[in-house]
């Protein structure tokens, strides 16, 4: 508890630093009166905290299927491989990609805030009922429980990247999104440090079941906050709306058939090109994501700072890239996402090739830790703030849909691939089994940068053109 409670201040310390830090830059001016930033914020602080909820809730898996595996050891069943987790996380993330297909256009179509409400719920009941079938033990295949359940609690979860940037899409100017990709990214963050650190603390001190009932608990009472307080609009909070000057600026025609609108993103070149860099980012972040720890534990750096304190230190260096991307880009870049995305895209780079080379070394740590900042920083930038600009607030839903579809699409290519080629037993305590792991990052970073370099000098067009 006192580990916890120590990195509970550090994250606190390090968001209050930044916090100041972003307060004494000159503002961004569109014009907003004190008023309308303090319900803004009223608004998009419980959406976030709930999203980052979400992610306990989605990650539990990942901090205790070793507990999982004592579990099933101790009750003399078949143990769980890296390649049956591999499975679960794949078929999840399938689920998830897919999802997107259908809840894009419907959170057009029904708001961000029911949206969100409608995934929360449903990620609430999947992780009761897993938590339930491992309590009580489950009739017949245990993985194929998981598979299922972690399947529904996947698409249900979907609705959360869609939903809060349809929410927040009409409440920010695009001059200003950089700075929200920055809250993402803390958001981000935040998330991953409940499920990687907090949920682990709960696996080590709370029988299993509870690595599901935590989370669950935790978004009734953000549930019900978002319900009570959040608008999808400055309007519907008692405020003016005002021109974001994204792609739907100016678009004041009748709503167009989903079909047609999917049509104009999927071939839309800029909307594209990024949800491709995000196939690569939905790979390169699980793969350091989910396998760190494991590959950590099996050659034995137990014990070591970053082994100890991964989630902490995945939040902070989160945070660090979503800032940087965020003020860099509005700053910099004049709210180009391009340039910072290639940036940070060209350090993800230099950290995979280093990362070949030491494996087996004191550095491992350290270019994990500056490989998580950059890949972070480069989602919120993407997922969180170029899907409203180029997919306008009329038409968020579908842009994130399809943008988070490919990360997700990436994260499976990544959980199938590393499931296939990672070692198992014995072979998994010697380092050179591992070599795969950093050698298979590699062609997907040079792929995103080449990517990103190419949509260096895009911004939205306004008045409904692409």
């Amino acid at each position: 508890m006192q580990k916890l409670i120590e990195e509970l201040v550090s994250i606190a310390i390090l968001v209050a630093v930044i916090g100041f830090v972003i307060s004494r830059l000159p503002r961004v001016d569109v014009g907003h009166s004190p008023e309308f930033r303090s319900r803004r914020l009223r608004n998009w602080l419980p959406v976030g905290l709930l999203y980052a909820l979400l992610y306990m809730g989605r990650y539990n898996l990942t901090v205790s299927k070793e507990v999982f595996g004592e579990m099933l050891d101790a009750a003399g069943q078949p143990m769980m491989s890296n390649a049956d987790f591999g499975t679960i996380f794949g078929v999840g993330t399938a689920v998830y990609g897919c999802a997107f297909v259908l809840n894009g256009p419907l959170t057009d179509r029904i708001g961000g805030k029911r949206a969100i409400l409608i995934g929360a719920f449903g990620s609430i009941v999947a992780n009761l009922w897993m938590g339930a079938v491992t309590q009580t033990g489950a009739p017949g295949d245990l993985m194929l429980w998981l598979c299922v359940l972690y399947g529904v609690n996947m698409y249900f979860q979907s609705f959360g990247a869609v939903a809060i940037v349809k929410i927040n899409a009409p409440w920010f100017h695009v001059r200003e999104r950089g700075t929200f990709g920055a809250i993402f990214g803390i958001l981000i963050s935040l998330g991953l440090y409940l499920a990687l650190d907090v949920g682990k603390h709960v696996v080590d001190v709370l029988p299993l079941p509870w690595v599901f009932y935590a989370p669950a608990l935790l978004l009734i009472v953000l549930w019900v906050m978002v319900a009570l307080w959040v608008e999808n609009s400055p309007a519907e909070a008692g405020h003016a709306d005002f021109d974001t000057a994204d792609a739907s600026s100016g678009d004041d025609a009748p709503r167009l058939p989903v079909r047609v609108v999917f049509a104009q993103m999927l071939s839309h070149p800029i909307i594209m090109t990024i949800a491709c860099i995000e196939f690569c980012s939905g790979f390169l972040r699980q793969a350091i994501m989910q396998w760190y720890r494991t590959f950590a534990k099996a050659i034995g750096l137990e014990g070591t700072f970053v082994y100890d304190h991964w989630g902490m230190l995945s939040c902070c260096a989160g945070i660090l890239g979503g800032v940087f991307a965020g003020v860099i880009s509005d700053r910099m870049f004049g709210s180009r996402r391009g340039p910072v995305s290639a940036v940070l895209y060209g350090m993800m780079l230099a950290g995979a090739a280093a990362l070949v080379f030491n494996l087996d070394t004191v550095l491992l740590g350290p270019i994990i830790v500056f490989m998580s900042m950059c890949v972070i920083g480069v989602h919120g930038m993407l997922s969180g703030t170029a899907s409203m600009d180029f997919g306008g607030r009329k038409n968020a839903g579908i842009a994130v849909g399809i943008i988070d579809g490919f990360v997700y699409a990436g994260t499976a290519a990544m959980s199938f691939t590393y499931g296939a080629i990672l070692p198992d037993g014995e072979a998994a305590k010697t380092v050179g089994n591992w070599i795969a792991w950093p050698i298979a990052m590699v062609p997907m970073a040079v792929l995103g940068l080449v990517l990103a370099r190419r949509v260096w000098h895009a911004m939205p067009k306004r008045r409904g053109g692409h």
